[in-house]
Formats: structure tokens, sequence, C-alpha cells
């Protein structure tokens, strides 16, 4: 995948690895609140919010890439996506910065464990490794 210098992506963890969203996509990012579970849905859905009156579900990707669930912290955010007409809220651990990527290379099959559709591909950094996010799958997932 080519790569340009004005494509700029959220770099935020979760543990130790890194992950990153196009900057396009991202409404806003907000400190960790109180999110009202609702029953019967998938269990990497944490519930939902009220943000300015808008009802916004919130998934924890921490779940979704079957990792353990962790309290939330100073740091932990929701990063507030926009994804076809949907508003959705994904927890992270932390937001690290705005990043750009002079080479994005294809996903492997597996990440770490992960499933690789979830990737557009993996950023290549002076400080590491990116897993660049696919939200269509990461949103969709079932």
């Amino acid at each position: 995948m080519q790569a340009t210098e004005k494509d700029q992506y959220v770099e935020f963890g979760i543990e130790a690895e890194q992950y990153a969203i196009r900057i396009h996509d991202i409404h806003e990012i907000i400190k960790m609140q109180e999110i009202t579970q609702i029953p019967s849905v998938k269990p990497y859905v944490k519930g939902v919010i009220n943000l300015r009156g808008k009802i916004v579900p919130v998934l924890s990707l921490r779940k979704l890439f079957g990792m353990e669930e962790a309290p939330a912290e100073k740091s932990t955010r929701i990063v507030v996506v926009n994804h076809l007409e949907d508003t959705v809220g994904i927890i992270v651990d932390r937001v690290n910065k705005v990043a750009t990527f002079s080479d994005i290379q294809p996903p492997p099959d597996r990440v770490g464990g992960i499933d690789g559709n979830f990737f557009v591909g993996i950023g290549l950094t002076a400080g590491g490794l990116v897993g660049i996010l696919r939200l269509d799958e990461v949103l969709l997932h079932e």
C-alpha cells in the first residue's frame, strides 16, 4: 500500500501494542466516561454513552482482540469515529500522537494473535511498527 505524506493517522496504544486510525475517520477523542451497559450484545460492545444528546455505542478493542480487560486509567480515552452513517466510540489505553507513515506494508494473515483482516496495513515508524485499523472490519465484526 502506498502512503502519502498527507495521510495522517492518530496513533494510540493498547497494552504495549500501537495502532492507528486515519485522522479523517475520527470525529473526536474524549476522556473515559460512564458507559451504560445494554443487554444481549456482543462481548466487545461495552454499552452506550450520551455524547451531547447523541447515543453512541462504545466498543472495547481489548475484548475484540482477545485481551484481558483493564480498569480505566487517567490516560484511557474513547476515540469517537465516523463510519458510514454511524458514530461509534472505541476505548483505547492511551492516545499517543498524530503520525504519518512513509511506508505502509500489507498486513500478515495474523498480527500477534489478531486476525490480519482487522488491519489495512502496518505502518513503519522510527519507534516501531503500528497496526493501521480497517474500520469496516473492526466496527462490523461478527
